[in-house]
């Protein structure tokens, strides 16, 4: 094929950016206009609104989350199971030979340092507050029960472990692979910004640059503010309720702000850093430290219990996971409604943040090694963290240990009366407090940077003083989050990521269909090139 051929091919993506762009600088920020000027005031107009009047803004959250899992819940679990099957796809395709950053393209981290990051920003606040809340309270029926089996059973605890997984499992790391896959191709591939609209340049073209453009952008930027937002409040009650267990310090709303307010100080001090040297350290830390956490629960609460527990996960998960991705029919309201609709939006809020974090550093992998890494790694991760300890507590439970066999009172709690019955309490609950707090700050700057990302158009070393605004933020939307939820503070989190995931569900859709039409150009370049 002629250079000139080549060329002509190559044309789709060309672009002049720089005519495409408008930023204005100002206060030494460089404000993507229009992107971060409405992101930004719309945020801080939904934190003055909700200080105003806290009520009733709770009321307009939950009012929203309500309409939306009732009316959109076939539309979030058909969603989910189009992403799994379309990362699959890409692993056995021939496409997966494809370099992301070219096929002369080097990794930048060693493949330790990437997990260690995808997987710490990915999820590990939630893996923190939930693997030993969730399954216990579905099979004391706290939580409602996955299918409407009946609680205190083996078949109970079963699916306990099952629907666990598959809230935790494949479905949302096909969310992140997507978003992840779609930015890194675009971005080092074909020399668009590192921007969401970057992503659907082969659907709309030159439009991606204009009003179109900024409207994608500004809902991945609400999207992930939320999503975070969701994160970060968990991570405040878990570290105050640890404080409380341990210290018998009140941990209520006072020391939970606090909490954020210290946490978001050092994520800023992170974030000013940038990656090399704040975040991947925080992230290297962090699985040192979870490692140890990890591998002590498996041999205090007994080896042999441990390596049922695996079996029954995994032989679980896969019994399960077929009935639960079907919207059909389903009358297990509560649990479906409540928590896989519920974990579905908060995954899709999220994808814009770990979507764009897990890209830019994973330069140099071809696409199936990128996909495998992000799909399969963190599931296998995961299904030993929950065997470890949702299976400790489920354990407990049924055979009526301490707090955890009358349920789920207070899930900021249920990690530590977990541990109060395995010996050296007292250090392992400190080690869990610190791990929820190094999470806590890795979500924070690692978001604060890509939403930093996106607001400056796709610039990943924009001016310090924006990276500081956005930090800043994430932590106040937060801590009014948890301000206006009152009593209802997790419902009123869960609430703010539902409530932003819905539009972007759709975002994601259009983006697989994007990708494709991407993968397919590059495979043809690399077949007539030879």
């Amino acid at each position: 094929m002629s250079e000139q051929q080549i060329a002509a091919l190559e044309k789709v993506y060309e672009t002049d950016y720089e005519a495409g762009q408008n930023n204005i600088k100002a206060f030494g920020l460089d404000l993507h206009n229009p992107v971060f000027i409405v992101s930004a005031a719309l945020t801080l107009l939904f934190v003055v609104l909700s200080l105003a009047a806290p009520e009733r803004a709770g009321e307009v959250l939950l009012g929203a989350r309500v309409w939306i899992q009732n009316t959109f819940d076939w539309m979030f679990l058909s969603a989910g199971n189009i992403f799994v099957l379309f990362c699959l796809a890409l692993i056995v395709l021939p496409v997966g030979n494809i370099r992301i950053g070219g096929q002369e393209a080097k990794p930048e981290f060693s493949r330790p340092s990437w997990f260690a990051m995808l997987f710490a920003a990915g999820m590990g606040i939630g893996l923190m507050f939930w693997s030993v809340a969730e399954p216990v309270g579905y099979f004391t029926e706290w939580y409602g029960t996955p299918l409407d089996i009946a609680g205190g059973t083996e078949t109970s605890r079963e699916a306990a472990l099952g629907a666990t997984m598959y809230h935790w499992g494949l479905h949302p790391w096909a969310i992140y692979g997507v978003v992840a896959l779609s930015l890194a191709f675009f971005a080092y591939n074909k020399g668009l910004p590192l921007t969401i609209r970057s992503t659907f340049y082969p659907i709309f073209g030159e439009r991606v640059w204009g009003p179109l453009g900024h409207v994608i952008d500004t809902l991945a930027v609400l999207a992930t503010l939320f999503g975070l937002a969701t994160s970060l409040g968990l991570g405040a009650k878990q570290a105050a309720g640890g404080i409380e267990f341990l210290f018998g310090v009140s941990g209520g709303l006072a020391l939970q702000v606090g909490i954020i307010a210290g946490v978001t100080a050092i994520a800023t001090i992170s974030v000013i850093r940038g990656i090399n040297g704040g975040v991947k350290l925080l992230s290297n830390i962090n699985m040192i430290l979870a490692a140890a956490l990890l591998l002590f629960v498996i041999i205090a609460g007994s080896l042999l219990a441990f390596a049922g527990n695996v079996g029954t996960t995994v032989l679980s998960y896969a019994e399960y996971i077929l009935p639960l991705s079907n919207p059909a029919g389903r009358t297990d309201d509560t649990f479906y409604h409540g928590w896989t609709i519920f974990y579905w939006a908060w995954w899709i809020s999220w994808s814009p943040f770990v979507g764009m974090f897990i890209a830019r550093v994973s330069k140099g992998r071809t696409v199936r090694e990128f996909m495998t890494a992000v799909l399969l790694v963190p599931m296998l991760l995961t299904i030993v963290w929950m065997s470890a300890f949702g299976g400790n507590g489920l354990d407990q439970s049924m055979t009526g240990i301490g707090e955890l066999a009358k349920g789920i009172g207070d899930e900021s709690l249920a990690l530590f009366q977990m541990l109060q019955h395995l010996p050296w309490t007292a250090i392992t609950s400190l080690m869990a407090i610190v791990l929820v707090l190094l999470f806590f700050i890795t979500s924070s700057d690692s978001g604060s940077l890509v939403i930093d990302s996106i607001t400056s158009g796709g610039m990943v070393d924009a001016p310090v003083v924006q990276r500081i605004f956005w930090a800043v933020t994430e932590g106040l939307v937060a801590a009014v989050l948890l301000a206006i939820g009152g009593e209802a503070a997790l419902k009123a989190l869960q609430a703010g990521a539902v409530s932003l995931g819905l539009p972007f569900t759709f975002v994601l859709l259009l983006m697989c269909v994007s990708l494709a039409m991407g993968l397919h150009h590059e495979r043809k370049l690399m077949r007539l090139t030879g």
